[in-house]
């Protein structure tokens, strides 16, 4: 029996080269046309003057001569050559007709040059013959030569704005899709157990995982997957995540890429690579598309017909509609897309059919803080001491993005101060760090100055330590940090909805430091900005978003659709109403944080001057000087530890003006961290 396969003894076909790149051949071409025009020369003619070729004429050494109106060619006979050896051998180069010529020269302006050449010729026996200049060729040569540079650099910058190497880039390929495909195993090597928190997101998302693995389980009992999923929430909360997690446990083709991929200067581009992706998926269905910032192309459509109503993003969400669900059918390919604005996404996008479902990713609560902790800390040298759940309660209002950066941020410090390993100081000061901002050793501040923030801070301390409702205080701190020159810290208690009552007092807090600076020296400073700015959104959003104001009454204007932005939804007469009674909340919390202040003006000024004196107060300093807290149980917080704020006790369904801000205070531009 032989031992030859069935493949040996048949010829194998070339391969082409896995580097090759066909500009290669745009290059040959244009070297051959380029070589064509400078090899048609010649040769080595040099230049003379027409009193020697006289004398050439006269001494018989010329064979023939050629000439076109203003440049003759000397062709030398046998004696020419062999008696001007030695001068022919330096020539310099002349283009020529026919063959090379030895000599050439200028014939002077006249047409009686011409007639002494011809009638020179006639006299020394040899032919002279008028050659027009071949201006057709070169020019046709010249012709060619540049159209090629065109096409060379045309089809450069079509590489460019293709995106690179590769077949996309090419010219002919502008209108493919830009997709990433994993497929066969080769995954994000994200899975589902990297992805902490967010349960019932995962749960959503692994049951279009489980579909498209063991699809019998479901359509057996006549269930259908859906179409579309869209992972709507803020920002860093883990909706691209999801996504990775999506791509490394499926195992079907999964194609990934950002709404901008489909948006391209040239008219038809988007929607043609919204065609070449669902053709590409539906050729390797069952299958996966995820579109990353969808808003890019999903905005709402315009209402009015105008000159811009025709543009290319609207194109490109027109046949997105169609290829999800027109008449075509997508059976096996599922649609998952992530957007932190859904609310400017146009309505046909959102219908069931196209994205049947809408998982919103919330922000994580201590519980999910938790566990995103112990995700991000398992690949850091963390000290054995170290509190979690310590850390998570530290941390209110922050994202999954955020927990991972304050984790970074805490290793950078540690190896920076050179610890042997990352310990809970290290954990407080990345928060202070990525909430309050660099500290600014050396900024320059005056004694009057850091006298006016010390009661600036002072104020809040007292003012929010003595309101029933307001957030518990953890720190006050004088140390200028980023845009701010001081803060007052709170944690918060994560609650869903905010009374009338923790609203007026939350607000009367935040304008206990301007009320301290007028107590303490009877003017006040420009230092109270974002305090009033977080107070007037407050008492806007209570009389004209969460209806608690009598006069107004039960209603809202707030416009979760954004359709009424450019309009008022009430008359003139309701607007003066709404100032007034805005300004009247305002005011009263501002005479209520003042009356506190001057009936504890003997504690303000104690702790002033223990601020001054330390620059960082903490709960401690407060009760030594006003007393236990009473108004309930506070969350535990150990004493002389930094802590964090990122006031959101006023959360609710609606994310409106009344969302409350950190208290960086006497600053002109204020750090917001929501």
């Amino acid at each position: 029996m032989s031992n030859q396969t069935p493949n040996q003894g048949k010829p194998k076909m070339p391969e082409v080269p896995k580097g090759f790149n066909f500009y290669w051949i745009y290059g040959i071409i244009a070297a051959i046309l380029i070589g064509m025009m400078f090899f048609n020369s010649s040769g080595d003619g040099k230049e003379t003057d027409y009193a020697r070729f006289k004398q050439f004429s006269e001494r018989r050494m010329i064979e023939k001569l050629e000439y076109d109106g203003s440049v003759a060619l000397i062709y030398l006979n046998q004696f020419g050559l062999d008696s001007l050896k030695e001068e022919i051998g330096q020539g310099g180069g002349k283009r020529g007709f026919s063959r090379s010529a030895e000599f050439w020269f200028n014939i002077p302006p006249g047409d009686d040059f011409i007639k002494e050449i011809q009638a020179a010729g006639v006299a020394n026996g040899y032919p002279t013959r008028y050659q027009p200049p071949n201006e057709t060729a070169q020019g046709l040569i010249w012709w060619i030569v540049m159209l090629g540079v065109m096409i060379l650099g045309w089809m450069l910058i079509m590489r460019r704005m293709g995106g690179g190497s590769g077949g996309g880039g090419q010219i002919f390929n502008i209108g493919k899709s830009r997709a990433t495909l994993f497929e066969k195993g080769k995954g994000t090597q994200v899975t589902f157990n990297d992805v902490a928190g967010l349960e019932g997101a995962k749960e959503e998302v692994q049951e279009i995982v489980d579909f498209l693995k063991n699809p019998k389980k479901y359509t057996e009992l006549g269930a259908k997957i859906p179409k579309g999923a869209l992972l709507v929430g803020p920002p860093g909360t883990g909706k691209t995540l999801l996504a990775k997690a999506v791509a490394g446990e499926a195992q079907v083709p999964f194609f990934s890429l950002s709404g901008s991929d489909f948006v391209e200067m040239f008219v038809g581009v988007g929607a043609s690579r919204v065609r070449d992706l669902f053709r590409q998926a539906k050729e390797k269905a069952p299958a996966i598309i995820f579109i990353d910032e969808i808003d890019a192309i999903g905005r709402a459509r315009s209402k009015n017909l105008n000159f811009g109503s025709n543009d290319e993003r609207e194109n490109t969400l027109n046949q997105l509609l169609t290829e999800m669900d027109g008449f075509g059918t997508n059976s096996g390919v599922i649609i998952l897309a992530a957007t932190n604005r859904a609310d400017i996404l146009d309505k046909a996008l959102l219908r069931a059919g196209r994205f049947d479902r809408q998982i919103y990713v919330d922000m994580p609560d201590v519980k999910e803080r938790m566990q995103i902790f112990n995700v991000h800390l398992a690949k850091v040298k963390k000290d054995d001491s170290l509190d979690i759940d310590f850390l998570a309660r530290q941390t209110p209002g922050f994202s999954g993005a955020d927990i991972a950066n304050v984790c970074n941020e805490a290793a950078l410090i540690a190896a920076r101060k050179g610890h042997a390993s990352v310990i809970k100081q290290d954990f407080l000061d990345a928060v202070d760090r990525i909430v309050g901002g660099l500290e600014k050793k050396n900024k320059i501040i005056t004694v009057q100055e850091k006298k006016t923030i010390a009661y600036h801070e002072s104020g809040h301390a007292i003012v929010s330590w003595l309101s029933q409702y307001a957030s518990p205080l953890v720190k006050v701190t004088i140390v200028p940090r980023g845009r701010s020159l001081g803060a007052a810290w709170y944690l918060p208690e994560e609650r869903q909805i905010t009374t009338t009552e923790q609203i007026l007092d939350e607000m009367c807090s935040a304008l206990g430091g301007r009320a301290a600076e007028e107590v303490a020296f009877g003017k006040i400073s420009t230092g109270a900005l974002s305090d009033l700015e977080k107070v007037t959104k407050q008492a806007y959003a209570m009389v004209t978003v969460y209806g608690l104001n009598e006069k107004i009454g039960n209603r809202s204007y707030y416009d979760s659709s954004g359709e009424s932005q450019f309009q008022k939804p009430y008359s003139d007469e309701t607007a003066r109403i709404i100032d007034e009674e805005t300004s009247k909340i305002i005011e009263t919390s501002y005479a209520r944080a003042k009356e506190m202040l001057s009936t504890h003006r003997e504690q303000l000024d104690q702790l002033a001057a223990i601020l001054l004196e330390k620059e960082v107060i903490f709960k401690d300093d407060l009760e030594a000087i006003l007393g236990p807290r009473q108004w309930g149980e506070e969350l535990k917080v150990e004493n002389a530890t930094p802590s964090v704020v990122i006031d959101s006790s006023s959360s609710s369904s609606l994310e409106s003006p009344a969302s409350d801000q950190p208290e960086n205070d006497i600053n002109h531009e204020g750090n917001s961290n929501e």
